[in-house]
């Protein structure tokens, strides 16, 4: 003799944990989002200052070797000029005189309040 089910589906017990499983997960998940939200921010912003400083280390061997290459930098904002399509929204240059031939410490604040430190070189 063969035993046929008759049974088909879940039962609500079934049900119920699978909900209370994915509950915990999405708890769980939450907080790390949003963690890498921020770390994101703080990214972007340091790449941004990466670039900056890479600008100006191009502009300020150009300028050195052909002073009608690159452009004259005198302030931590002229930074934002060194760059291709310049400054993206969002971010501010904090000014800053650079004599030439000094190198200065300058600040970038980006999206959510997120800063990072880039480095330009005065050239006239």
């Amino acid at each position: 003799m063969t035993a046929i089910a008759t049974d088909k589906g879940f039962t609500l017990i079934e049900l119920v944990i699978v909900i209370i499983i994915i509950g915990i997960l999405a708890a769980v998940a939450v907080p790390k989002f949003i963690d890498i939200s921020q770390d994101a921010k703080t990214a972007a912003t340091t790449g941004v200052a990466g670039a900056i400083s890479s600008a100006n280390s191009i502009n300020y061997a150009a300028r050195s070797a052909n002073s009608s290459k690159g452009v004259a930098v005198t302030n931590c904002t002229d930074g934002a000029t060194l760059l291709q399509v310049g400054l993206p929204t969002g971010y501010t240059i904090t000014a800053a005189a650079a004599a030439a031939g000094t190198t200065v410490t300058c600040t970038l604040t980006g999206p959510g309040s997120t800063t990072a430190t880039f480095t330009v070189t005065g050239i006239a």
